[in-house]
């Protein structure tokens, strides 16, 4: 069995408007298209990170027939998706422009086993997503 890549990755959002600003507006990730699926009841946005994508399902809060998604089971050891990571070649820079734009982000550390600078910052519903240089 061969795989080349992964193709997308696919995260459900309590608030598609809120996740939108942020992964578009304060993230800077491209829109590659986005659709409102009324046969489901939401929105679906496609967005560009390098050679994958993201894909961003929800819901708008403002909308009459809104349904909140079930929320993680745990912080952060949930069965499933544990977090994201992006690959970024200066981490130091990646962080300050994430604080400057008032997300937090926690202090820089190095992973135990390959020694490589990592952080972790939060999206609008706790997804944990990790800068790994």
């Amino acid at each position: 069995m061969q795989w080349n890549a992964v193709h997308h990755v696919a995260i459900i959002v309590s608030d598609y408007e809120v996740s939108r600003a942020f992964y578009v507006d304060k993230l800077g990730f491209e829109i590659i298209r986005e659709n409102h699926r009324p046969d489901r009841g939401d929105y679906k946005l496609d967005l560009r990170c390098g050679s994958v994508e993201l894909e961003i399902f929800g819901q708008k809060r403002s909308e009459k027939n809104y349904t909140e998604p079930p929320k993680r089971l745990s912080y952060p050891e949930a069965c499933g998706l544990r977090h994201l990571a992006f690959y970024v070649d200066d981490i130091e820079t990646r962080k300050k422009e994430l604080e400057d734009l008032g997300i937090f982000v926690e202090p820089i550390r190095r992973d135990t086993f390959t020694g490589e600078k990592m952080t972790f910052f939060f999206d609008p519903d706790g997804l944990p997503l990790e800068l790994h240089e």
